[in-house]
């Protein structure tokens, strides 16, 4: 899958197949838009072409809304849809300049001088340009002028993706992680930079590292411990994983225990791949109660990863 985020760059695309939109998540309804692109694309002899954006345009449109939470930030994002076989990513830079083009100059100035879409698959409910005002029947109007084709995703299906988003966002939030990747069809992941915390996990035997979240608009889940993967490089490795206040009980963090591992890895990136969460957040009277239930808790992530 071949990845632009310049506008200015973009190649000519051969009888493109397009489709636009967030994609946050890339769950299993999504998938099916994906696989209708690339079947059409190959029936034209043309190619799948995805349009998404970022930031998110809601981030941009306002800017004071601090209630986004993302299943999955731009690079997770980009690593999924790999795995599906489009042959073009167009990451838009939104903008708020972007945002205000009238509908003709959206399609136009946009959608045909830059892609040059043979075809266009879009939802029902599909709104764009200066205050969401064009809509599917707006994009239809131009087909024969303009040179493309609209194909309608249908209101149940599309309906059915935001349910599906729905769903999977509450279930993250609620720690119900098999609930989630049922959803999804793939694990839910959180990527992220590691940080310098207080270290007392290693002063009890199981030193973890702290991750900070690629973005503050990433979706985190219930607090707790689970069971989990870290992909680190090309290691794939065992890990319990803790979401919940740190022990001086000033922040949120998420820390991950990772088994039979002991190499420096801060300011490294790692990815988080979630299986199960095995209990709730618990408080306790001191450092040994906390010692005997983590390592009770090792004992069951143990059990599940094997």
């Amino acid at each position: 899958m071949n990845v632009y985020r310049d506008l200015d760059k973009l190649p000519e695309f051969k009888n493109a197949v397009v489709t636009i939109g967030s994609y946050d998540g890339v769950h299993s309804g999504h998938q099916e838009i994906l696989r209708r692109i690339n079947r059409r694309a190959a029936q034209c002899n043309g190619e799948s072409v995805l349009i998404t954006f970022h930031p998110h345009p809601r981030l941009v449109v306002n800017p004071d809304d601090d209630s986004l939470r993302l299943i999955t930030v731009l690079e997770e994002k980009i690593n999924l849809l790999r795995q599906y076989k489009v042959n073009h990513l167009v990451v838009v830079p939104f903008t708020k300049a972007f945002s205000q083009q009238t509908p003709d100059e959206y399609i136009r100035n946009f959608l045909v001088s830059k892609i040059h879409p043979d075809k266009i698959l879009i939802g029902y409910d599909h709104r764009f340009g200066n205050k969401r005002t064009g809509n599917i029947e707006y994009l239809k109007k131009f087909e024969n002028e303009l040179g493309y084709k609209v194909e309608e995703i249908e209101k149940q299906e599309v309906d059915d993706i935001v349910v599906s988003s729905t769903k999977i966002r509450k279930s993250i939030e609620a720690g119900e992680i098999k609930a989630a990747t049922a959803l999804l069809n793939h694990p839910f992941t959180l990527s992220g930079k590691v940080v310098r915390g207080k270290q007392r996990g290693s002063q009890i035997g199981f030193p973890t590292a702290n991750v900070k979240p690629a973005s503050k608009h990433k979706i985190i889940p219930a607090d707790g411990v689970y069971a989990a993967k870290v992909h680190y490089k090309n290691e794939v490795l065992k890990s319990m994983l803790y979401i919940g206040r740190s022990l001086d009980n000033q922040s949120k963090t998420v820390e991950v225990n990772i088994f039979d591992f002991n190499q420096d890895i801060y300011e490294e990136e790692l990815t988080v791949e979630f299986i199960a969460r095995t209990r709730g957040d618990l408080r306790f009277e001191g450092m040994e109660e906390l010692k005997r239930q983590l390592a009770k808790d090792k004992e069951v992530v143990t059990e599940l990863l094997s």
